[in-house]
């Protein structure tokens, strides 16, 4: 397959470590599937899948857990995910999300509020696959300095056709001529 720029694309494949309990779930297989290497381990928290070339960490949650009666434990768990994880993001399945969903998202906001864990609301194991490669991938190092070439061009390729650019300087060229 080509890109309109005529380079071929490279397909990205990652070793992502995986909780031991998400073994057999959707994501493992889905993740598999896609050729990346999967590597189970008892040592990450439970639902907890890690990129470790990209730095991120992704743990996933059912929002159904926080309505149960262990809802501390719902808490604990994000916690301790965040006080490991400096670059985590909490997946939050539902299929639907009501008022009862944005409810538990508005607390768990609350609760963590000041550190750094992002919240992604997601509906199901496809949707959160696809977000944790997408940011996985654009957070790993070859293509972070892709992006930010990418972006500095943008940057230049705007500032020289602006218009608003050309009549500044046209004016300052203006300027220099009356003041010669």
């Amino acid at each position: 397959m080509a890109e309109s720029d005529g380079q071929e694309k490279v397909r990205w494949i990652a070793t992502v470590i995986v909780s031991s309990s998400l073994q057999g779930h959707e994501i493992s297989v889905s993740l598999q599937n896609q050729q990346h290497r999967i590597r189970y381990s008892d040592s990450v928290g439970n639902g907890s899948i890690i990129f470790s070339l990209s730095g991120v960490a992704f743990l996933l949650a059912d929002v159904q857990d926080s309505f149960l009666p262990n809802r501390d434990m719902f808490f604990d768990r994000i916690k301790k995910f965040m006080t490991i994880h400096r670059n985590g993001f909490l997946l939050l399945s539902a299929a639907l999300h009501g008022p009862k969903e944005w409810d538990v998202m508005f607390r768990i906001q609350q609760r963590f509020l000041g550190s750094n864990l992002r919240i992604i609301p997601v509906h199901n194991s496809v949707e959160a696959v696809k977000l944790m490669l997408t940011i996985a991938k654009t957070t790993s190092k070859p293509y972070v300095d892709n992006i930010r070439y990418r972006m500095l061009m943008a940057k230049t390729q705007i500032g020289e056709q602006s218009p608003v650019w050309k009549m500044l300087h046209q004016s300052q060229l203006d300027c220099n001529l009356n003041t010669s």
